[in-house]
This record gives structure tokens, sequence and C-alpha cells, in this order.
């Protein structure tokens, strides 16, 4: 879950003085994927989080 500002590029409008990105796996081997990639495994992120800039 995100709060606070949307990226311009993907069409959102919303705009807020701050910006939270909330993860929370309560699962010991779980997985997080975003936009069909595995982000997340075990509790390590696989990607950077500044990979596109």
């Amino acid at each position: 879950m995100a709060l606070g500002d949307s990226l311009p590029e993907s069409g959102g409008r919303n705009t807020s003085p701050i910006y939270w990105d909330l993860l929370r796996n309560r699962k010991k081997d779980g997985e997080i994927y975003a936009d069909g990639e595995l982000i997340y495994r075990k509790g390590v992120f696989l990607v950077s989080p500044f990979k596109n800039f």
C-alpha cells in the first residue's frame, strides 16, 4: 500500500505532503510481486527500488 502523491505518468492526480510505501508480509517464506515481477522473497528484496531512476 502506498500513501501520498501518485505518479503523474500513471495518470494519478493525488497530491500530498508525504509519501509512504508500506509492506507487510506475515509469512516467513512469503513473496511479493509488483507488475507481475517477483520483487521480494523470504524477507529479502530481489530488485533495487531505484532501478528506474
